[in-house]
């Protein structure tokens, strides 16, 4: 008995084995067809043998889509699978909040230079270095030239990543950045501030005057590249990301939607009221804004502004703009969110993915199937909430994935 168990477990393991070894042939096939675009693009046939050679795929990333076994979902990104008050963390912000108070401080002439030709405040370009890498304490843990290799290999997003890749290569090529520290995390961003390959070579600043970009080990450098982003996504100078207010008891969640945009002025006259008592002058209450609901009808609300939807084309998360806005007012004012959060729980990415099938299915919602519960996906649920006679939260909760599948 022992003996037959033996040699089952060899024959599996010889075949898991045989399997590995395809898949990997395939994937340095792959990354072999590339040399044309790779040439095209400026690298050089040594750059490319070098950089390729032993190069192995990294099946354990996520959001692969690997040949027969299930898909890895959306991406496990904390801003996609926690609930606003375990992201959005207190003891997290407090402590961002005085080492960039510091930081304030210590890189003031910079910060000033590169405020007045951006128009980017410098307390978002500290945010945003102190979310993405902890102020560069923290180590990326990923090889990106592996990373994006694997993302073009069995990524949803081949196409891009086929590009991101190829221009990583053109960066080492020019001596840019060395392999070692080209760290990136699992989705192919690297630096102190977290860029693409594609944003360096389009957002990239030389702020320190030394000749180089260099987003790795210059502060100013990848302060500065954050800041051009913003600007050349349209960022505008002088206008705050976002208002907090206390929406009125009967609001309608459905209009949480960039494309639902009215003047501030219009939403306070419509009963949206700023916490604190806050007093909004006439040129800010004539912006317009959309209305946020990160946990649909509970906990905060927020008036956002242009400048809230240009922070999130640097990462595409509500609870990414609400941690990096929030952030950069704490380095100025010691108040937290007026709102509490709820006690809200999240549903699993796949569970929210059966939602946004069966919203599509009834016409109710008309973008990605990925899995993150944004506000179309709120708005699209709280319109089914209606139509259902069940009471508009615009919240995914089990009830209504439930109420959702049952309707089929």
């Amino acid at each position: 008995m022992m003996r037959r168990t033996f040699i089952a477990a060899l024959i599996l393991l010889t075949c898991g084995s045989t399997s590995g070894r395809a898949a990997d042939a395939g994937f340095t096939q792959f990354i072999a067809s590339l040399w044309p675009e790779a040439q095209a693009a400026g690298v050089s046939r040594m750059t490319f043998e070098r950089e390729t050679r032993g190069l192995e795929p990294d099946y354990k990333l996520p959001d692969l889509l690997l040949p027969g076994r299930p898909a890895t979902g959306a991406p496990s990104q904390a801003e996609f699978v926690q609930v606003p008050a375990d992201y959005v963390k207190e003891a997290s912000i407090a402590r961002l909040a005085g080492e960039g108070q510091r930081l304030l401080q210590k890189y003031r002439p910079v910060l000033t230079e590169i405020e007045k030709n951006s128009g980017v405040p410098a307390t978002v370009m500290l945010a945003i270095w102190g979310r993405e890498t902890d102020y560069g304490r923290y180590r990326l843990p990923y090889d990106l030239v592996r990373v994006l290799a694997t993302q073009a290999y069995v990524g949803r997003r081949k196409d891009q990543y086929r590009n991101e890749f190829i221009l990583s290569l053109k960066l080492l090529g020019e001596g840019v950045v060395t392999r070692k520290d080209m760290r990136s995390s699992w989705a192919g961003a690297t630096g102190l501030t977290q860029f693409l390959p594609s944003e360096y070579y389009k957002h990239g600043v030389d702020s320190d005057g030394d000749g180089r970009i260099d987003i790795w080990r210059s502060v100013p450098d990848a302060l500065a590249s954050a800041a051009q982003q913003l600007v050349n996504k349209g960022w505008q100078s002088g206008v705050r990301w976002a208002y907090e207010v206390q929406a009125p008891a009967k609001v309608d969640c459905t209009m949480g939607v960039p494309e639902v945009t009215k003047p501030i002025g219009q939403w306070l006259r419509e009963g949206f009221v700023p916490v604190r008592g806050q007093k909004l002058s006439a040129a800010e209450q004539a912006q317009p804004a959309s209305l946020l609901q990160p946990e649909g009808i509970y906990g905060p609300s927020f008036l956002t502004t242009k400048n809230y939807f240009v922070i999130k084309e640097y990462n595409f998360s509500d609870l990414y703009v609400l941690f990096v806005g929030h952030l950069s007012d704490r380095m100025t004012s010691p108040l937290p969110v007026a709102t509490r959060w709820s006690a809200s729980r999240q549903l699993r990415t796949k569970d929210v993915e059966i939602m946004q099938r069966e919203l599509t299915r009834v016409g109710l919602y008309k973008d990605k199937i990925d899995g993150k519960a944004g506000m179309q996906t709120r708005a699209a649920l709280g319109a089914y909430q209606k139509s259902a006679g069940l009471k508009v939260d615009c919240w995914p909760s089990e009830e209504v994935l439930r109420a959702v599948q049952a309707a089929r």
